[in-house]
């Protein structure tokens, strides 16, 4: 039997042929969006769960087809993403299947092949899923956190209440800085209630104007809107009997909040452009980076659905925070990224886990987690080393740009060779990011030297 998607987007600045493929499409999907520029794709990728995108390669405008794929892989993983190409050459494949891409065709393409990889790839994500619920779905003992026990005891405390309230279908609002882990907490509350194995669905609600906001969120009757060529399911429907993540519900127009407070009360959406109601049973869990009682006080929050989202109420903390956190969650990021990028690193040195300890983490989980993707595709060996770290995180020196070196040598009378050499050394590194074999290429020695000379200088 084959498995079927959640959501695709399909992105073609030919508006009838983008129409075409999504229609063709609808029956292999919960539902099928299509935009016709990079912009709107990149608006709806950053706003809600794409399984599937599938996108050509050359669009009128600044955005195309590989922008739009390396964003949708930074954004979720396990988005996968189909290129449809006029101009394909043996380099631009390699480069789009380099950078996460699971397939291209070349036009004109064919509907039937379309289809079968739409399939092998809705296959491939339920595979994923099927894997990570193995590993969350709840037991009596133990409480499910994306792979992580927290050690902190702020953290600690969250899990307790968070292990209380998962089981219930009760609303959940979690506030604290961007990049806190809130989507994290979110999928963690889920993962762990007894609609684990039902739709998690995502939506940023400052990333889509109002109009597009409550397309997305209630559906719309085909003709609604300029572009609405056919019925589109709402995230409401879609996440039927699952969990609706709202995330910057402090961003909200005061015209969605009202359409928003009526659902939850009702459990009944309309579609926009429609008079069909649809009962609906979705618990909701909404985050925030604001205040909310301050813009209730400023009248740009309602009140009456502050009090409807704040069944509990969850305040995470900045990551330096919980730093007895952050070994715990490197180890995940660790296998994380190993695993999606195919990589040999499967671990971290005490040394390079010591230089991570004591950044102060502005970005917070997102940055983390962001920092060890990359350090996990830079590394060439099976623990990242200090070296690997980017110079902003680990402090280590950067000096003059190369055209600068000779007028730094005017100015450092005295300097030693070996002086000289540590600086080279450490001003090429951080010029390649930290690329020990383009840093050897660069300096005109062996890596293994170079590396020999890195642990000398302790660089």
């Amino acid at each position: 039997m084959s498995q079927k998607a959640g959501v695709i987007l399909v992105v073609d600045d030919e508006r009838e042929h983008a129409d075409g493929v999504a229609e063709a499409l609808e029956k292999l999907c919960d539902k099928a969006i299509a935009v016709y520029n990079g912009k709107d794709a990149l608006e709806i990728i950053h706003s809600q769960r794409i399984d599937i995108v599938v996108t050509d390669l050359k669009l009128n405008s600044d955005i195309d087809g590989m922008k739009i794929l390396t964003d949708a892989k930074e954004h979720d993983s396990r988005t996968e993403v189909i290129l449809i190409t006029a101009y394909a050459t043996i380099e631009t494949c390699k480069e789009a299947i380099k950078l996460g891409a699971f397939d291209y065709l070349v036009k004109p393409i064919d509907i039937g092949q379309l289809r079968t990889l739409v399939t092998q790839a809705s296959q491939k994500i339920a595979s994923t899923i099927e894997r990570s619920s193995a590993n969350n779905k709840p037991d009596k003992e133990e409480f499910y956190f994306e792979g992580v026990l927290p050690q902190s005891p702020a953290m600690k405390g969250i899990v307790e209440v968070l292990r209380r309230v998962s089981p219930t279908n009760i609303s959940v609002l979690i506030e604290g800085q961007s990049g806190t882990g809130k989507e994290l907490m979110a999928r963690a509350i889920h993962n762990n209630s007894k609609r684990w194995n039902k739709p998690f669905r995502p939506v940023n609600c400052a990333g889509l104007t109002e109009t597009l906001l409550e397309s997305e969120l209630f559906g719309h009757a085909k003709g609604a809107f300029t572009g609405a060529a056919a019925d589109r399911k709402g995230l409401f429907e879609v996440a039927n009997q699952g969990t609706l993540f709202l995330d910057e519900i402090g961003d909200m127009t005061p015209g969605s909040q009202a359409k928003l407070l009526r659902v939850l009360e009702d459990g009944v959406v309309v579609p926009v452009g429609s008079t069909k109601q649809i009962n609906v049973d979705v618990r909701i869990i909404s985050a925030t980076n604001q205040n909310l009682p301050q813009l209730i006080d400023e009248k740009k929050f309602r009140e009456d659905l502050y009090f409807r989202i704040k069944g509990v109420n969850i305040s995470l903390p900045s990551l330096r925070e919980r730093s007895e956190d952050i070994p715990a969650l490197i180890d995940f990021f660790v296998k994380e990224a190993s695993e999606e990028v195919g990589s040999k690193v499967n671990g971290i040195t005490p040394a390079a886990l010591e230089t991570l300890l004591k950044y102060d983490w502005p970005g917070n989980v997102r940055q983390l987690r962001n920092s060890i993707r990359t350090m996990v595709v830079m590394c060439d060996r099976d623990k990242i080393d200090v070296i690997d770290i980017p110079p902003d995180i680990s402090k280590r020196p950067q000096l003059a740009a190369p055209s600068d070196i000779t007028e730094m040598i005017n100015e450092s009378e005295g300097m030693s060779l070996n002086e000289l050499e540590k600086h080279a050394i450490a001003e090429t590194l951080a010029k390649t990011e930290g690329n020990r074999e383009k840093a050897a290429k660069i300096l005109g020695i062996g890596e293994r030297t170079l590396y020999r000379k890195i642990k000398e200088y302790n660089l």
